[in-house]
């Protein structure tokens, strides 16, 4: 199974590139994660000079993370003369100046200049040398290229598998250069049309706001609100989105995005119908309590988002409907002892009556009833939790 990057599903890689030759390292560490480096960018070939600490190397295929076959077709040599001696090219990687006349290139136009010789069938080196101190000058002078890179000269010694991973990537893109993979666009352009009608609403909906403001201002303003979306280049389904953000802030959550499937009046008319009739079977109780939980009036809804935001009300333990006895109550805290009952504007008088029947049935069971008008909730909360406070102490 693929892993961070790594396919074992998918064919290695095996086209013809440079030898790369480490001389006289000194960690089985580092080889490890040189030939690592190697896999990463197509580097097939490596062959070492006298590793210090012998090999094979468990170390080594520690840090290879996969990279064995690198590793099990490395090629001991005694001298860099040996690893090189059927080479055409040689380019010597250093961060330190010689004072050899030989020129002296870059990463990238190194793999260029391996490039067409690896094409026509010739062996081209790339040699590292010690971690500690490098290649020696003798060493350098077997090459026909000294290959450096641009860094910090106060702390210019790269670690030999970066210096590894900085030649084999220079060489891998001039190579091939082709990305692994990209994404493709799930969605179209957003046409002219539909990003018009998008700002005509967006702009109607600022306009109920008063965001426009100074009106003097109100050209420029527009332009550079749409002047936003035209650099991002939106798609078809990002303007459907910002539709729907648009009209849920406008209108506030509905149907079932609010949890339910009934609007305010709906739930309103629901709760009257069940006031009417007065209390039910438990079972049913239960049922519809779970019903009227999922579809709040707007006033409950209030109630409910202010009363858990309080800290007034913070530990007191408060529930929206639930069963007390065969009666469904708006709010209450058990500890407490306490209902909160919301009372519409307008109730029929069965509704009144089957209300009074549930006060009375509840003060018998040593609650308390603060009764809550609706209206005065929806008007203005601040008031209503001053007084619910004050109530319960």
């Amino acid at each position: 199974m693929p892993g961070a990057g790594t396919d074992k599903t998918k064919r290695w890689l095996e086209t013809p590139a440079p030898v790369v030759v480490l001389v006289e390292t000194q960690l089985g560490d580092n080889i490890g994660a040189a030939a690592r480096a190697m896999a990463n960018f197509g580097l097939a070939r490596l062959r070492l000079v006298k590793p210090l600490q012998g090999w094979p190397n468990e170390r080594a295929v520690v840090m290879a993370a996969g990279a064995d076959r690198i590793l099990d077709n490395a090629t001991l040599h005694d001298s860099l003369a040996d690893a090189i001696a059927d080479c055409s090219f040689v380019l010597a990687c250093t961060a330190r100046h010689h004072d050899q006349v030989k020129p002296v290139v870059g990463a990238d136009q190194a793999a260029a200049e391996m490039r067409p010789r690896v094409a026509a069938g010739e062996t081209v080196a790339l040699v590292f040398g010690r971690e500690r101190n490098g290649l020696e000058a003798h060493e350098v002078g077997m090459a026909d290229r000294i290959v450096t890179l641009p860094v910090n000269p106060a702390f210019a010694s790269l670690n030999l598998a970066q210096a590894v991973v900085i030649l084999g990537y220079e060489w891998f893109k001039a190579a091939d250069g082709t990305l692994p993979f990209s994404t493709t666009e799930k969605s179209p352009p957003a046409p002219r049309q539909q990003l018009e009608t998008f700002f005509t609403e967006l702009e109607g909906e600022l306009e109920k706001v008063e965001f426009f403001r100074p009106a003097e201002k109100r050209g420029t303003m527009v332009v550079n609100l749409r002047n936003i979306f035209h650099r991002i280049a939106p798609t078809q389904q990002d303007i459907r989105t910002l539709f729907g953000v648009i009209t849920a802030l406008a209108h506030g959550r509905k149907g079932p995005a609010r949890g339910g499937v009934l609007d305010g009046f709906e739930a309103q008319h629901l709760r009257e119908i069940i006031a009417e009739h007065g209390a039910g079977e438990r079972g049913a109780t239960r049922g519809l309590a779970k019903l009227l939980r999922r579809n709040p009036t707007e006033a409950e809804r209030i109630l409910w988002q202010a009363l858990v935001n309080d800290r007034r009300f913070a530990g007191r333990d408060f529930k929206r409907q639930v069963p007390v006895g065969a009666y469904i109550v708006d709010f209450v805290s058990f500890p407490l002892r306490c209902v909160i009952d919301l009372v519409p504007a307008a109730e029929s008088e069965e509704a009144v009556q089957a209300r009074a029947a549930k006060r009375a049935w509840l003060a018998e069971h040593d609650y308390r009833v603060v009764e809550t008008r609706a209206d005065d909730v929806e008007r203005d909360v601040a008031p209503v939790l001053a007084r619910l406070a004050e109530t319960i102490g």
